[in-house]
């Protein structure tokens, strides 16, 4: 029974699952990398392409590729293309479909259990999404787990022998985030954890697309601007993200740029490059000091490792500022694939232990025999534990004060243990109320804070109350958190033994949508 794991970037992703001797092995594409580029070319209304093709193609036809679509997930932006509305799940479908595609013609097995890695700071919204995107790709989500989680497992810490604290810094393309967990006997506990998720290596390479463009209109005044060209637009990110990975490894690099028939070499040092962005590594450092302050504040005032993951890890100037301001030798172990392979572990692990709860031993022996497991390996996996915390705050609107004023009440707070079951009471406010709307929020800023405009919707639904109720009649909410974050909410009334129960949908999909969905875009040819 194999299962397998995915890392859905922002701007790479990758598959892995479990050899014969039980360890992660990430499957190359059909071309022939470890790493797929998360861009997907509309080539025809009929045909997708996904990867390095539908990337080097944005060159020349930029209104037909999209990138950076994991940015948008949970959000309401479908995007046009050949005169057909796409919603983000079913633009990262064809992502995903292209990564089980090309594993399954690695393996030979067909691919359909999995499990899909989302940012410690996605919120539920973006989390359901993700899932739903996997249902629309036809796969089987069996869960949803942290990126940072996915990475100790990877890293080898979670060994019975070592019980430690682990800061996690995960600057990837397109999301940043940090946690902190305790390693304890073989499980993982997340303590806290912080992030921003519009900020990331797309932001480094829009600093340098933006430098790159300024040194070629300073040599040539006389032409139009490069940005005002999607073409040219498009090259100049391409030279970005080269430059960027090469000034990694080099003191400097020059590059050439184009546009309207002219060239410019435009030559830059790593100091330089630094330099222009500080501002967005200190960014990082400022959430890193607050995911540290909120540890201490939970008990957490030192750490045995500092683990770096994410391709933008690589540059030496983070290495350099964690280290300075931490004082500990940031740990730097395959940063692209670590989140897949930790994957692809999780997904093994949580296969055999589910197996194992429903009475199905002759299965679950059957996959430790295949992976090659010693009695000692499977007795860890059946007692291990992860657990993990809320990566935001949620709640409803509700009303205060004689001039009825609005505010979100919060339910479940950032940094709350999952999974997590809360119920609070509210009441109606008029004689005669014949509905309740009730409207989920999610923390949208870096802090928790009950001003509407500080939080984000998520779900909405509305409760029915019986008739001729006077004002004050009780209804109760109940928010449930799942250890993956997924979020359910039910709001009742309770009279004579009656209950009416109201589930709110979260994101932007109903499971009628994935459903069709997946019938539709089974028709569309994926490469």
């Amino acid at each position: 029974m194999a299962v397998y794991g995915i890392d859905l970037g922002t701007t790479y992703s990758c598959i892995a699952s479990i050899d014969q001797v039980g360890r992660a092995e990430v499957h190359r594409n059909s071309e022939g990398s470890d790493t797929t580029p998360s861009v997907i070319f509309f080539e025809t209304p009929d045909n997708v392409v996904v990867g390095q093709y539908a990337k080097d193609s944005a060159v020349l036809k930029p209104g037909l590729v999209i990138s950076r679509i994991k940015r948008d997930m949970g959000q309401d932006a479908p995007r046009t293309l050949h005169g057909k509305p796409y919603s983000p799940e079913e633009i990262s479908a064809f992502v995903l479909r292209k990564l089980a595609k090309d594993a399954q013609v690695a393996t030979g097995e067909t691919v359909s259990d999995v499990v899909i890695t989302v940012p410690a700071y996605f919120g539920a919204a973006e989390r359901d999404a993700t899932r739903k995107a996997g249902g629309v790709a036809g796969l089987n989500v069996i869960d949803i787990i942290s990126e940072p989680i996915a990475a100790a497992i990877t890293y080898g810490v979670l060994k019975p022998e070592q019980d430690c604290h682990i800061l996690v810094y995960d600057l990837g393309g397109g999301t940043f985030d940090t946690t902190v967990m305790t390693l304890r006997g073989g499980n993982i506990e997340v303590v806290c954890t912080d992030g921003d998720h519009d900020l990331g290596g797309t932001n480094w390479d829009d600093t340098l697309v933006q430098y790159l463009a300024d040194s070629f209109q300073q040599q040539h005044p006389d032409v139009s601007a490069p940005l005002d060209s999607d073409e040219t637009e498009q090259d100049l990110r391409n030279i970005a993200e080269d430059l960027k990975k090469t000034l990694s490894t080099r003191i400097k690099h020059t590059a050439r740029v184009m546009h309207e028939g002219r060239v410019t070499a435009v030559e830059l040092t790593r100091a330089e490059f630094e330099s222009l962005t500080q501002n967005l590594l200190e960014r990082t450092l400022s959430i890193t000091r607050r995911t540290v302050e909120t540890a201490r504040a939970k008990g957490v005032d030192s750490f045995q490792h500092l683990v770096l993951v994410g391709g933008l890890s690589r540059m030496p100037a983070v290495a350099e500022a964690l280290q300075k301001e931490f004082g500990l030798t940031p740990q730097l172990q395959d940063p692209d694939l670590a989140v897949a392979k930790g994957a692809a572990l999780y997904a093994f692990e949580e296969t055999f232990r589910r197996l194992l709860s429903s009475g199905q031993q002759a299965e679950a022996e059957a996959m430790a025999l295949e992976a090659g497991l010693s009695e000692t390996q499977r007795r860890q996996i059946e007692g291990r534990t992860i657990k993990t915390v809320a990566s935001r705050a949620f709640g409803i609107i509700a009303t205060r004060g004689t001039q009825r004023q609005r505010y979100v009440a919060h339910l479940v707070h950032a940094n709350d243990s999952l999974p997590a079951s809360v119920t609070e009471g509210f009441a109606t406010l008029d004689d005669n109320q014949a509905t309740v709307a009730i409207r989920v929020m999610e923390q949208a800023g870096s802090a928790e804070s009950d001003e509407v405009d500080d939080n984000t919707t998520i779900g909405e639904g509305e409760l029915r109350i019986p008739p001729g109720k006077p004002k004050g009649f009780p209804i109760e909410v109940t928010f449930t958190l799942d250890a993956s974050g997924l979020l359910h909410v039910t709001a009742r009334e309770n009279e004579k033994g009656r209950q009416l129960d109201l589930d709110i949908q979260i994101g932007g999909m109903s499971e009628e949508e994935v459903a069709s969905s997946r019938a539709s875009l089974s028709e569309i040819r994926v490469d």
